[in-house]
């Protein structure tokens, strides 16, 4: 079967009957862990991270606050446009903006800071591997996307392409971050251009069909 296109994945409910959510659930759970943990270890890293990342960064230090408690509060900022775009959200997009702010934060208390120069292109390589199989698994569980990526495909269902609105949107908030502190880097760069290709390929490898089960899926 071909791959369901990103709007079609922003379009799930997340009213799953109690065995779907049973099916989806672990890829869900597996695909935050893995995304938040990603986050810290590209934070770690001090070689750039990624475009929301700066932005989320650049606020934590303008405001004095955790990165972790400023993803989640970005992320609910965004499920509130969301409404006037009546973009659908699941359990999937509300477990996501809860809980990825919590997990990057438990890994910035684990993960100490580095000084070795090796270490920390290490850790951007995984960095980057990491938040592409947590994209793949997360958005893979057909449980609903994450608020930033549901507004993308939101606005791009307007008639604008996808690209052009990701592009615009990353661009801008990577702006604002830089200016109020946020760090941008070589990793921006390399997390901004390989994260869709190799999320692309990690959603080919663990999505789980939608069309078929969207019946069951949505409850009817």
């Amino acid at each position: 079967m071909s791959l369901p296109d990103d709007a079609r994945f922003a379009q799930v409910l997340s009213f799953p009957s109690g065995r779907e959510l049973l099916r989806r659930l672990p890829l869900l759970v597996v695909g935050l862990w893995i995304m938040g943990l990603s986050i810290s270890v590209s934070v770690r890293a001090e070689l750039g991270i990624s475009p929301w990342d700066v932005f989320h960064q650049g606020i934590a230090k303008a405001a004095h606050v955790s990165l972790g408690t400023v993803i989640i509060l970005v992320g609910v900022v965004v499920l509130v446009a969301w409404i006037p775009l009546r973009q659908r959200l699941g359990i999937g997009t509300v477990v996501n903006t809860l809980t990825v702010g919590l997990i990057a934060n438990a890994g910035l208390d684990l993960i100490p800071k580095q000084h070795n120069f090796a270490i920390r292109v290490g850790f951007l390589a995984i960095a980057i591997i990491g938040l592409s199989l947590g994209g793949g698994l997360y958005i893979g569980s057909g449980l609903g996307p994450g608020p930033r990526d549901g507004l993308m495909t939101a606005i791009s269902a307007r008639g604008y392409r996808l690209w052009v609105v990701r592009t615009t949107m990353e661009c801008t908030v990577m702006v604002v971050g830089f200016l109020l502190g946020g760090q941008v880097g070589v990793g921006t760069v390399l997390i901004a251009f390989s994260l869709g290709p190799l999320t692309h390929a990690a959603l080919r490898r663990f999505h789980m069909p939608v069309g078929e089960e969207a019946p069951e899926v949505m409850g009817e």
